[in-house]
């Protein structure tokens, strides 16, 4: 087991069925093999400056030059130049095929919070993999990062600072209701479902929304410039950026 002041990455041999892989008191950023721009690369690290890959999210870190602690996947698509420039000490296999390589890497990682590049924006199916394992794990204060936008699930209760005239979607992922308050369209005595009524494209009125959530499933949908909006929300005071953190 290897140590970085409190930060750990737990070797092959010592991990068992239900242990994270990757333990850190700074944010993780999760690779997938979608595309992902050196904007957002810069953009996550500057927050999350630890790096773990899904299976050829590997291949798509080392082209950007970014090295990843750990790969976990259940490997069909990493290819071998990157296991032998990464090493067997940094790989984890995980073969069980009921899941997505996005969900064994989410629930590989205790950290206060995960930034998701290369997740979205390239196949549908695997979007919607996605989402589904944002409220599956919705502990895990994980935020997906996609070219324009960024996806999180919604706790209970969420107060955002945000600038009058942004977008903002809701997208339920399980039947849910729920109250708001700073939005152009309140979901007050809403039942939100999804083959029903969905909350997409609100527009903010006021520099605070808040949003109370009766139970699970509900997806906030932010402009990608709301980043750092969005994870002062998840966070609250432990969350203090860096000064000069670029926002797009």
């Amino acid at each position: 087991m290897a140590h970085e002041r409190s930060n750990c990455l737990n070797s092959e041999n010592s991990i068992t069925m239900n242990a994270p892989i990757v333990q850190s008191t700074d944010g993780v950023t999760l690779v997938g093999g979608g595309p992902v721009s050196q904007a957002e690369f810069r953009l996550a690290l500057a927050r999350a400056p630890r790096i773990l890959a899904a299976d050829s999210g590997a291949d798509r870190a080392l082209a950007a030059g970014h090295r990843p602690e750990a790969v976990v996947g259940d490997f069909d698509s990493i290819s071998d130049q990157a296991k032998a420039r990464l090493g067997a000490a940094r790989l984890f296999p995980i073969r069980e095929q009921m899941t997505t390589d996005f969900d064994k890497a989410l629930r590989s990682v205790d950290a206060p919070f995960t930034l998701a590049l290369g997740f979205v924006g390239a196949r549908v199916d695997h979007g919607l993999a996605v989402f589904n394992s944002l409220v599956r794990h919705a502990d895990s204060r994980c935020i997906v990062i996609g070219p324009r936008d960024v996806i999180f699930h919604a706790p209970r209760d969420l107060t955002l600072a945000l600038v009058p005239g942004d977008r903002l979607s809701l997208f339920p992922m399980a039947p849910v209701t729920g109250r708001s308050s700073g939005l152009e369209w309140p979901i007050d005595g809403l039942d939100f479902a999804p083959a029903g009524l969905i909350g997409t494209s609100n527009r903010v009125t006021a520099r605070h929304v808040h949003l109370t959530m009766d139970g699970p499933g509900m997806l906030v949908i932010l402009p990608r410039a709301r980043l750092d909006a969005a994870l002062r929300s998840l966070l609250g005071a432990a969350w203090q950026p860096p000064a000069a953190l670029p926002a797009r």
